[in-house]
């Protein structure tokens, strides 16, 4: 479960996520800091990575182009870094349901 964290999310986000979705990595990290979004959702396509943001940006491209990379929107408004990492820890069992399934292509974390 590698996911790409999105421009609006750090990235000393990814050491805390590491151990339980391992690849994880955060876009200014792999280049794409001041990409656009149908950039970073072509680099999540290819690379296998589900992403993960905290506004509805890509929702269009999910309705246009359909999946994968799967979403995961984060709904908590303003909070830590370690508060982020803790609700996506604490979801792991439904975003592992949620990316086995094939007929949903977002999820709601908050």
């Amino acid at each position: 479960m590698k996911l790409l964290l999105d421009q609006n999310l750090s990235r000393r986000i990814v050491p805390l996520l590491q151990q339980t979705f391992p690849g994880t990595t955060q876009t200014a990290l792999v280049g794409l800091e001041r990409a656009s979004d149908g950039e970073i959702w072509e680099y999540a396509k290819s690379g296998g990575y589900t992403i993960v943001t905290k506004d509805d940006d890509f929702l269009g491209l999910l309705s246009i182009s359909g999946y994968p990379p799967k979403i995961i929107l984060l709904t908590m408004g303003n909070c830590s870094n370690q508060y982020v990492a803790e609700v996506l820890i604490r979801s792991t069992d439904n975003i592992q349901k949620f990316l086995t399934d094939s007929q949903v292509g977002l999820v709601e974390v908050y």
